[in-house]
């Protein structure tokens, strides 16, 4: 028989029969391995670790412990809740249901029956038996003929509408127990590791996510091989439950959603405001020690300038439209980006090589239509702002500019406490270049130079086809919170296509004409998303040089106001911000309603403090810290709040 070179992720390679199995390569090597192999990379697509290996190949071994692993399992769980939806209501009929970032999910039509979320955990526990029964994932290749016969019998025209779309010889069956589906795959081996399940929610989803089609009911779920990972998944989905934004901005007053101002545009209250225009501060002195130059621009702009930067082709049918004038013709639009204005301030006079790199910053206010169903707090909104700037920069300036610039993020990054972060070189769709603009080798170019500096700064980086933007690759920044969750929030970007579009220009020292290269970056990137990721991953106990009390003066009774106010003018003197509770209530209530509102100090003042001439200090979440003079409090204080 003859023989298959498998090359594995240590650079060792062996030699198999041809048609070996990724089990079969995973038993080599180890019986417990073997065990906890859920699926294969096999020259970098993901495959069942059944199918048969027929030529030379690098294989990587995918467990538990690799997100394609997770993938492949939580796909092989939503094919076991369609059988047990299958078994459970005769006739319903299904539509998509694949893995997501933490979990699965599957559309349902269930006809007349009106589901509404009851019965969940009775198809957990329809799903737990079926899982028992230690089911193969079995795969078959079938012909299209077969596969529309299958499901015309069956009646199931979601099934049929996406069959519509694929050619004959690349279509696949999936078969476990009594349940066939159509799909690509790929699957775990059988339905025995299934362990633990969870069905979470329901919710209404528009098939193929169009308005005009029938809403079907989506289910989510998640499944986990061992129950104590299911039991610790959960307890994060409670405390994510505690930390939830849209709840503590509400407690802790920070902002607010009027109807009648719109859905998806955000009012921030007084202490939002603060919090907000404290980490505005924090970026504006940071990027003047940078080199950058503040600019503003309006919030609209004709409707030819994002015609110019390419803006209005590819979003302009799903963003807010035109608003005309009462002159004919003339037509604007809501800013969308920042960019093609400050291309614009750029272009009001000649530039000299010598004058670059010049570093334009905004705290520029965008709008952008986000469906209802999309939108969520301050994640997900329809007017936001970014801390945004652009370098306009030699090409030979461009690794170094760039360099500078992550250097920026993690300074961002390290002052928030967010220490858990991966690089992210998001590049072109290599299958579909018809979503960007601009000139192939100049794309190339902005690739190699994006992954150049992120390896100069020794940056962890995974790489992303198809996540770039419009006009350029970027470098996104994915961090993980305190509950383990993924954000992306800075972003860095080299851009040589809007200077073309926009035909900007510097004189070189050759005396001759040169385009300058365009840098975006945003560390933050939304001011309103960064704020909510912010406050969930400290829970609201924001740093103590950002919140926006710092300390609640707490007087025991009213005979201590004066002295209460005293010790609170001299601290507003030292810029340490906060409030008096001058409420007639007892003092263990004043202090619960100070650790409600996550104020840092509480600084208690009696008969004994006021003849001492002292203050009592109590820190939010860890009680007493004693009593001591105001000018020591000052300085502990001090150290503390220093960025």
């Amino acid at each position: 028989m003859s023989k298959v070179k498998i090359t594995l992720p240590d650079g060792s390679v062996k030699e198999f029969d041809k048609g070996v199995s990724s089990h079969e390569i995973a038993l080599s090597i180890s019986e417990g391995l073997a065990r906890n192999v859920l699926s294969a990379k096999v020259n970098d697509e993901v495959w069942d670790s059944s199918r048969p290996i027929n030529t030379d190949a690098t294989v990587q071994l995918l467990t538990w412990n690799d997100l394609d692993g997770k993938s492949t399992f939580w796909h092989s769980s939503a094919h076991l809740m369609a059988e047990a939806l299958e078994a459970l209501y005769p006739g319903v009929k299904l539509g998509i249901g694949p893995p997501i970032e933490n979990g699965f999910y599957y559309d349902v039509d269930f006809g007349e029956l009106e589901f509404d979320g009851s019965e969940l955990e009775k198809i957990e526990k329809k799903m737990t038996e079926l899982a028992r029964e230690k089911n193969e994932y079995k795969r078959t290749d079938i012909s299209k003929a077969d596969a529309i016969k299958y499901f015309t019998e069956k009646g199931d025209e979601y099934k049929l509408e996406l069959l519509e779309g694929l050619d004959d010889g690349t279509i696949t069956f999936y078969n476990q127990g009594n349940f066939t589906d159509l799909c690509r795959g790929p699957h775990i081996p059988h339905t025995g590791s299934i362990k633990a399940i969870k069905l979470l929610n329901v919710a209404g989803a528009y098939w193929r996510g169009d308005v005009e089609r029938k809403q079907l009911t989506r289910i989510y779920g998640i499944t986990f091989p061992k129950q104590k990972e299911l039991t610790e998944y959960l307890h994060l989905l409670e405390e994510a439950k505690k930390r939830d934004h849209r709840k503590l901005g509400k407690e802790l007053e920070l902002f607010a959603f009027s109807e009648k101002v719109g859905m998806g545009l955000p009012l921030w209250l007084p202490k939002g405001t603060m919090l907000r225009e404290r980490l505005e501060g924090f970026m504006r002195k940071a990027q003047i020690k940078a080199g950058y130059d503040p600019v503003i621009t309006p919030h609209i702009g004709s409707k030819q300038l994002y015609v110019t930067s390419g803006h209005y082709e590819k979003y302009g049918a799903d963003s807010f439209q035109p608003i005309t004038t009462p002159h004919e013709g003339e037509e604007f639009l809501l800013k969308p980006m920042n960019c093609p204005h400050h291309c614009e301030i750029y272009k009001t006079k000649p530039r000299s090589y010598k004058d670059l790199p010049i570093r334009y910053a905004e705290f520029g206010t965008v709008y952008r239509y986000e469906q209802h169903g999309e939108l969520h707090g301050l994640t997900r909104v329809r007017g936001f702002t970014q801390d945004d700037a652009h370098i306009f920069c030699r090409p030979d300036q461009v690794k170094e500019e760039f360099e500078k610039v992550i250097d920026l993020v993690l300074y961002v990054f390290k002052a928030l406490g967010f220490e858990d972060y991966t690089a992210q070189v998001s590049l072109r769709d290599p299958e579909n270049k018809d979503k960007y603009i601009g000139d192939g080798e100049l794309w190339d170019k902005a690739e190699r130079e994006i992954q150049e500096a992120a390896d100069a700064k020794g940056l962890i980086t995974v790489t992303e086809l198809g996540e770039a933007a419009f006009y350029g690759p970027k470098l996104d920044f994915m961090v993980k919170d305190a509950l383990g969750r993924k954000w992306q929030l800075g972003t860095i970007q080299v851009d040589y296509q809007l200077p073309q579009r926009f035909e900007l220009e510097y004189i070189g020292s050759d005396n001759q004409k040169h385009r300058p290269v365009m840098i975006h970056r945003a560390p933050f990137g939304s001011l309103e998303r960064f704020i909510a990721v912010l406050t969930e991953h400290c829970a609201g106990n924001f740093p103590l040089w950002l919140t926006p009390d710092q300390i609640a003066v707490l007087p025991i009774s009213e005979k201590y106001e004066e002295y209460a106010k005293s010790v609170f003018k001299k601290l507003k003197e030292q810029d340490i911000r906060g409030l008096i509770d001058h409420r007639d209530e007892k003092i263990g209530r004043k202090i619960r309603d100070a650790e409600v509102k996550k104020i840092p100090f509480m600084i208690i003042v009696g008969e004994k403090e006021e003849s001492e001439k002292k203050i009592s200090i109590r820190r939010h979440g860890e009680g007493d810290l004693g009593a001591m003079e105001l000018d020591s409090f000052v300085s502990l204080f001090k150290q503390e709040a220093t960025v």
